[in-house]
């Protein structure tokens, strides 16, 4: 999607700071953090929320947990969320699946 704020980082076109990248994900920390530790995992391919994905993205819906596991474990967090948003009601502000990494504080619950 052209105008999609995440697909034009994934493209390059707008700066951000990237931790990791692969064929199908490129993660970057939040602009406004959260925690501590405040990463976002971006699919490369194009999905507004979650309720866009379809059978075919199963594979790429288990990438991004994967991947933030793999980061989780490189960075020795033993206590980690992982969050995604769907829709404004619950707080997406950006209209591309996206999962928010946070780590190095306490979390509370409820979260919202």
């Amino acid at each position: 999607m052209a105008d999609c704020l995440f697909c034009r980082i994934v493209r390059r076109e707008i700066p951000a700071q990237i931790v990791h990248e692969d064929e199908q994900a490129l993660v970057f920390k939040d602009i406004s953090p959260q925690a501590p530790t405040h990463l976002l995992i971006v699919p490369k391919k194009h999905l507004g929320s979650l309720l866009d994905a379809s059978d075919d993205d199963r594979a790429l819906l288990g990438h991004l947990q994967r991947v933030a596991c793999l980061l989780a474990g490189a960075g020795r967090m033993s206590s980690f969320r992982l969050v995604t948003n769907n829709g404004k009601g619950a707080g997406q502000s950006v209209d591309h699946l996206h999962y928010h990494l946070l780590a190095g504080r306490p979390m509370q619950w409820p979260p919202g």
